[in-house]
């Protein structure tokens, strides 16, 4: 196996500020064109921001449980089945259920405008945190859909 395919997670170095690699894995998923000192001063200000206004709050603590409260536990998945096609539900394993929450993040913040963008991800991030806003509908939307489909579940072999 050579070097190119080994993976890059264990090469991931923990963000200067909170020595957090969870922090550092959003910093590069905010990155656009390789522009990773806009993103730190996204994602720090946003952290800022979430301090500010929640009174003595870790922001730390706070962006990691917005994160965990958007994972998906259950996602559904499209079977091929004898010409009919089936959206067979699915466990997420854990690499994945974080990169959704990610993109879900960042994909609900992307569409907001008129706000600069650290503010509407520390919006985004609070409203997580109490198990609110877009990010978390898109959740509660995937958990929707497996639990309708569950009675294709015998699909997933």
């Amino acid at each position: 196996m050579s070097k190119q395919f080994e993976s890059t997670e264990r090469f991931l170095k923990p963000d200067s500020k909170y020595q957090s690699q969870l922090v550092a894995k959003f910093i590069n998923a905010v990155m656009l064109d390789g522009k990773k000192n806009v993103a730190e001063q996204i994602m720090y200000n946003a952290l800022d921001e979430i301090s500010r206004r929640m009174d003595g709050a870790d922001p730390l603590e706070v962006f990691e449980k917005a994160i965990e409260n958007i994972k998906p536990n259950i996602e559904v998945r499209s079977r091929r089945v004898g010409g009919a096609t089936y959206q067979v539900p699915t466990p997420v394993n854990e690499k994945r259920r974080l990169s959704l929450a990610l993109r879900w993040v960042l994909d609900a913040v992307r569409k907001q405008s008129g706000q600069p963008m650290y503010r509407r991800l520390a919006n985004e991030l609070i409203a997580a945190y109490n198990r609110e806003g877009s990010a978390m509908s898109v959740r509660e939307n995937v958990h929707k859909m497996a639990e309708a489909n569950k009675a294709f579940a015998h699909f997933a072999w």
